[in-house]
């Protein structure tokens, strides 16, 4: 079954108000969908809906709503990922993926290695082509939420922001050869039990096709985050965050 998202302020009472015109030409054109079809709604914060289209309008779509609940599938963890931004489409792969596999924010990142510019001073017109991609992605995946990709920002921005905001920090650098996400995740786990709370929130650090600078490893090392390893083997870019995302999902999420 498919699935639009709305305003909350387009759920009145029993009824949902459709006015997304893009929205209204998948459903009437592309799905084919008319008076007594059923689809699934969310209002992208709190409620999900089960409904009946009532009236298929050149402005407006009109539907009952039939049953509501909670989000059914929206993580409770808060998963940020600050993807130092790749070459080519690779941030495209990154952010479909990512938002499949539960992340909760996408920042992209300028650093020392990254060989993207925003020398026309166009880079918004690439952030608004990714957050249609994740929300095409939270649709297909059936989401509550879509995950928002924010405008970029430098690495000094990042490494201050990430700790501010985020219960943990995990920066995954080629550097590291020890400590694993589990074993991060783990140790942070417990301090926070300790201290009577959980984690509710964790921040994921990739770097692009070149890695990361030692210098911006200290910088990071500095400000709290936790080194961590992927594995053995060097993961491509837009394959370390999904694999990140996994394991942070498997670790924190699905207890």
């Amino acid at each position: 079954m498919s699935r639009f998202f709305v305003g909350p302020q387009q759920v009145c009472g029993d009824l949902i108000y459709m006015t997304d015109r893009e929205d209204i030409k998948h459903l009437s054109r592309v799905l084919r969908l008319g008076a007594g079809d059923s689809l699934d709604i969310s209002d992208a914060q709190a409620f999900e809906y089960r409904c009946e289209i009532q009236a298929v309008e050149k402005e407006r779509v009109l539907l009952r709503i039939c049953e509501r609940q909670s989000f059914a599938r929206e993580p409770q963890l808060l998963l940020r990922l600050y993807q130092g931004i790749p070459k080519q489409a690779k941030m495209e792969t990154i952010v479909q993926k990512c938002v499949e596999l539960g992340v909760h924010c996408i920042v992209p990142v300028f650093t020392k290695y990254t060989v993207v510019t925003d020398s026309r001073g166009n880079f918004s017109a690439k952030v608004r082509r990714w957050q249609k991609i994740s929300e095409e992605a939270a649709k297909q995946c059936r989401r509550g939420r879509i995950p928002a990709v924010k405008e970029a920002i430098s690495f000094k921005e990042m490494a201050a922001q990430a700790k501010e905001d985020c219960d943990v920090v995990l920066f995954l650098y080629e550097g590291e050869r020890q400590t694993s996400i589990k074993q991060a995740l783990l140790r942070r786990r417990e301090e926070a039990q300790r201290q009577g709370r959980g984690i509710r929130s964790v921040a994921v650090i990739v770097g692009p096709e070149g890695g990361f600078s030692e210098e911006e490893a200290q910088v990071m090392i500095s400000a709290g985050a936790d080194c961590v390893t992927l594995g053995k083997t060097i993961l491509r870019t837009e394959t370390a965050g999904m694999a990140a995302a996994a394991m942070i999902m498997y670790e924190l999420e699905l207890v």
